[in-house]
Protein backbone atom coordinates (compact mmCIF):
# COMPACT_ATOMS: atom_id res chain seq x y z
CA UNK A 1 0.00 0.00 0.00
CA UNK A 2 1.13 3.57 -0.67
CA UNK A 3 2.23 5.62 2.33
CA UNK A 4 3.37 9.24 2.64
CA UNK A 5 5.73 10.40 5.39
CA UNK A 6 6.18 14.12 6.01
CA UNK A 7 8.71 16.15 7.96
CA UNK A 8 9.95 19.71 8.38
CA UNK A 9 7.08 21.59 10.01
CA UNK A 10 7.62 23.88 12.95
CA UNK A 11 7.49 27.38 14.41
CA UNK A 12 9.30 30.27 12.72
CA UNK A 13 9.27 34.05 12.85
CA UNK A 14 7.83 36.13 10.04
CA UNK A 15 10.37 36.46 7.25
CA UNK A 16 11.95 33.12 8.07
CA UNK A 17 12.15 29.90 6.09
CA UNK A 18 11.17 26.25 6.36
CA UNK A 19 11.70 23.22 4.15
CA UNK A 20 9.06 20.50 4.08
CA UNK A 21 9.77 16.99 2.83
CA UNK A 22 7.47 14.11 1.94
CA UNK A 23 8.52 10.64 0.83
CA UNK A 24 6.09 8.27 -0.83
CA UNK A 25 6.62 4.54 -0.54
CA UNK A 26 4.92 1.53 -2.07
CA UNK A 27 4.02 0.62 -5.63
CA UNK A 28 3.87 3.99 -7.38
CA UNK A 29 3.49 4.52 -11.14
CA UNK A 30 6.24 6.70 -12.55
CA UNK A 31 3.73 9.15 -14.02
CA UNK A 32 2.02 10.99 -11.19
CA UNK A 33 1.44 14.33 -9.50
CA UNK A 34 2.76 15.30 -6.09
CA UNK A 35 1.90 18.42 -4.20
CA UNK A 36 1.22 20.32 -1.02
CA UNK A 37 -2.10 21.52 0.33
CA UNK A 38 -2.79 23.51 3.47
CA UNK A 39 -5.72 24.15 5.75
CA UNK A 40 -5.96 27.01 8.23
CA UNK A 41 -8.55 27.18 11.03
CA UNK A 42 -11.96 28.10 9.65
CA UNK A 43 -10.86 27.77 6.03
CA UNK A 44 -11.11 25.12 3.34
CA UNK A 45 -8.13 23.07 2.28
CA UNK A 46 -6.34 24.77 -0.60
CA UNK A 47 -3.67 23.85 -3.10
CA UNK A 48 -0.31 25.44 -2.33
CA UNK A 49 1.84 23.91 -5.06
CA UNK A 50 1.87 20.90 -7.35
CA UNK A 51 4.54 19.25 -9.47
CA UNK A 52 4.23 16.57 -12.12
CA UNK A 53 6.67 13.75 -12.73
CA UNK A 54 7.80 15.82 -15.72
CA UNK A 55 8.61 18.74 -13.38
CA UNK A 56 5.79 21.05 -14.45
CA UNK A 57 4.66 23.20 -11.52
CA UNK A 58 1.64 25.17 -10.35
CA UNK A 59 1.50 27.59 -7.42
CA UNK A 60 -1.22 29.36 -5.55
CA UNK A 61 -1.09 33.10 -6.23
CA UNK A 62 -0.52 33.77 -2.54
CA UNK A 63 2.81 31.91 -2.51
CA UNK A 64 4.25 32.69 -5.95
CA UNK A 65 7.75 34.08 -5.68
CA UNK A 66 8.15 32.85 -2.09
CA UNK A 67 7.70 29.06 -2.24
CA UNK A 68 9.45 26.54 -4.47
CA UNK A 69 8.31 22.97 -5.04
CA UNK A 70 10.68 20.29 -6.29
CA UNK A 71 10.92 16.51 -6.42
CA UNK A 72 13.38 13.67 -6.61
CA UNK A 73 11.83 10.95 -8.75
CA UNK A 74 14.44 8.37 -7.77
CA UNK A 75 13.33 8.72 -4.14
CA UNK A 76 9.64 9.50 -4.74
CA UNK A 77 10.14 12.55 -2.56
CA UNK A 78 8.65 16.03 -2.88
CA UNK A 79 9.96 19.17 -1.19
CA UNK A 80 8.52 22.58 -0.44
CA UNK A 81 11.00 25.38 0.22
CA UNK A 82 9.15 28.20 1.96
CA UNK A 83 10.81 31.61 2.17
CA UNK A 84 9.68 35.02 3.40
CA UNK A 85 7.04 33.36 5.53
CA UNK A 86 4.06 35.37 6.70
CA UNK A 87 1.62 34.81 9.56
CA UNK A 88 -1.03 34.11 6.90
CA UNK A 89 0.95 30.99 5.94
CA UNK A 90 0.12 29.40 9.29
CA UNK A 91 -1.74 26.16 8.60
CA UNK A 92 -1.54 22.40 8.61
CA UNK A 93 0.29 21.36 5.45
CA UNK A 94 -0.62 18.08 3.77
CA UNK A 95 1.41 16.13 1.24
CA UNK A 96 -0.55 14.72 -1.69
CA UNK A 97 0.09 12.04 -4.28
CA UNK A 98 -2.30 11.70 -7.21
CA UNK A 99 -2.20 8.65 -9.46
CA UNK A 100 -3.52 9.57 -12.89
CA UNK A 101 -4.12 6.08 -14.23
CA UNK A 102 -6.41 3.36 -13.03
CA UNK A 103 -8.93 4.72 -10.55
CA UNK A 104 -7.33 8.16 -10.30
CA UNK A 105 -6.46 7.75 -6.62
CA UNK A 106 -5.45 10.42 -4.10
CA UNK A 107 -3.14 9.65 -1.17
CA UNK A 108 -2.50 12.00 1.74
CA UNK A 109 0.10 12.47 4.43
CA UNK A 110 -0.82 12.96 8.06
CA UNK A 111 -0.23 16.71 7.95
CA UNK A 112 2.46 18.85 9.53
CA UNK A 113 1.88 22.10 11.42
CA UNK A 114 3.53 25.28 10.20
CA UNK A 115 3.22 28.28 12.50
CA UNK A 116 4.58 31.72 11.61
CA UNK A 117 4.76 34.26 14.42
CA UNK A 118 4.62 38.02 13.87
Amino acid sequence: QVQLVESGGGLVQAGGSLRLSCRASGSIPSINYMGWYRQAPGKQRELVARITSGARTNYADSVKGRFTISRDNTKNTVYLEMNSLKPEDTAVYYCNLYLIFGQGTDYWGQGTQVTVSS
